[in-house]
Order: structure tokens, then sequence, then C-alpha cells
């Protein structure tokens, strides 16, 4: 089996713990399900947010849907001028057999217009 990085990013409604968890879970579980993954599959996940997002840890999420024994980190991104806003990113590590040519980076919500080339 061989290492790929998989990258995704959904854009917030606004920054409440609520809205951060379900945005970022929307995020993990599209990842997950898009690559065909379970957990055990999950090497290391970076999660990043926006600093306009500071009611919840993006990573709480992933805890709740069972990453309990994988290595999770948060981040901020840095401010950029004109960046979109309440957009939280991750970029996970997983052991798969799928070439990087299948793998399906996931970018939900208004976060699309980050990575036109390769959103699925």
């Amino acid at each position: 089996m061989a290492v790929q990085a998989i990258r995704g990013a959904v854009q917030v409604d606004a920054d409440e713990r609520e809205l951060v968890l379900e945005a970022t879970t929307e995020l993990v579980n599209e990842v997950m399900t898009r690559n065909a993954l379970d957990t055990d599959d999950v090497i290391s996940v970076i999660f990043t947010a926006t600093p306009d997002l500071t009611s919840e840890f993006p990573a709480l999420a992933a805890r709740k849907l069972g990453f309990t024994d994988v290595p999770l980190l948060c981040a901020a991104e840095i401010a950029v001028p004109g960046a979109l806003p309440r957009v939280v990113r991750l970029m996970a590590h997983v052991e798969t057999d799928r070439p990087r040519s299948e793998i399906q980076h996931v970018y939900l919500r208004g976060a699309q217009a980050l990575r036109l080339d390769i959103a699925q």
C-alpha cells in the first residue's frame, strides 16, 4: 500500500461551535466516502482554520467520528487579505491502493472556489 495525501476544505456559515463541527464532519465524511477509506487507513490529519474561526477545534469533529487513535493537528491559516473567509481545510495522510490520479480531493460549499482544478 502507498501513502497518499488528500486535500479538502469547507466553508463554514458562521463562527459558531456547532456550525464548525457540522461543516468539518461533512468534510471528513465526504473525504472518507469518496476515497473508500475507514479510520484504520488514516495515518494523520492536519486541519487548518482561517483566523475568523475560533469557536472550536475542527479536529473535535473527527474525534467524534471515531478518529480516536489517529494523530490530529489544528493550526491557523495565514491571514491573507481578500482570502475566502470561514474556511476549514484538511490534509489527510492515508494508506491506500489508489494511485494519486484516483484520489478524490473534496471541496464543499463555498470552498469549491479554492481549487476548481481538483475539486470533485
